[in-house]
């Protein structure tokens, strides 16, 4: 199979679940129990009442056309308006969006930095003391829910008073410092898990290259252990490593709902959380479809990548990784 048709291939399932699960988010938001005119018109609403509020958002029209309006306007970067707050999606997501990205991406890098030596290290150290005290912290870390580290960070930094803004969010146009400020501690939360996760997959991606028989060839010749790692292990082990980091970059861009509301960040997870207890078909189910394409566009880069890293991928299908 050549490249191109394997890539093409690639391309198009991603394509087709694109699809089906913007159809699985339509049915799912209009199967959703309670009913957003209760929020908005309150109890003592009259029939005509809801019905006109039901027309004005276009929820009496029969479902496909529903469906294929909401499509076309995704496609042409109309999100249509809050069912509740009449206000502008895309207006809200263009100022939302950059805040979520802004914690995702540093959140990435220093999970990178962290996570990737922290599991080489216990690889390779594997029976010392290196080796259990990587095997402890990432155990340590992916045990730990995200609401209690959150709860826990709180209450040490408002009863030390350690210089860090808790619930304070500043925009980076009127604040830069402030800004970045408010995000140390969302960032400190997502990173526990996500190193420990990376550390963890790192550690098991290179234990199970070392016992490749071509590494043990090489350690027959007397190759030494740097020349080992750089010529056999880092890029066996990086499909892996690259698929656990991929799927960890969807995760944050559409998985910060905690972090966000507890340290009061206005981004997209905080947003969507609002929506839901709102009934807000207009938010929730563009927000969904954001961070589901989100997720399948990293993972059709991830596939991609890792079979320049390893051509042997698209022989099997995928099935190495």
């Amino acid at each position: 199979m050549t490249v191109v048709l394997w890539s093409l291939r690639r391309v198009l399932a991603a394509l087709a679940t694109l699809v089906g699960v913007s159809v699985l988010i339509f049915a799912s938001v209009r199967l959703m129990p309670g009913d957003y005119t209760d929020l908005v018109l309150g109890p003592l609403a009259t029939e005509a009442q809801r019905a006109q509020a039901v027309a004005a958002s276009g929820l009496d029209l029969p479902l496909p056309e529903q469906y294929l309006r909401w499509i076309g306007g995704v496609l042409t970067g109309d999100l249509g308006y809050s069912f509740v707050s009449n206000v502008s999606v895309t207006d809200e997501f263009a100022a939302r969006l950059p805040v979520t990205a802004t914690i995702a991406a540093i959140t990435v890098v220093v999970t990178l930095l962290i996570g990737i030596p922290l599991g080489f290290v216990s690889a390779l150290r594997a029976e010392g003391s290196a080796g259990a005290a990587g095997r402890l912290v990432s155990a340590l870390g992916i045990s730990v829910p995200e609401f209690l580290l959150a709860g826990l960070l709180v209450f040490a930094v408002s009863t030390l008073g350690l210089g860090i803004s808790v619930g304070q969010y500043s925009s980076f146009a009127d604040d830069p410092a402030r800004f970045f400020g408010s995000l140390v501690l969302p960032i400190v939360v997502l990173s526990v898990g996500c190193v420990a996760v990376v550390a963890r997959n790192t550690r098991d991606a290179v234990l199970n290259v070392l016992v490749e028989p071509h590494v043990q060839a090489s350690v027959a010749r007397g190759e030494t252990p740097m020349f080992i790692i750089r010529h056999h292990v880092l890029r066996n082990a990086a499909v892996p490593i690259l698929t656990i980091v991929g799927a960890l970059v969807a995760v944050l861009l559409g998985g910060t709902v905690i972090v966000e509301s507890v340290f009061n960040v206005p981004g997209m997870g905080s947003y969507l959380q609002t929506a839901l207890g709102r009934r807000d078909y207009g938010i929730i189910q563009n927000a969904v479809l954001l961070a589901a394409t989100v997720f399948i566009v990293t993972a059709l880069v991830v596939d991609l990548v890792s079979n320049a890293i390893d051509p042997r991928l698209r022989l099997t299908g995928g099935g190495r990784r």
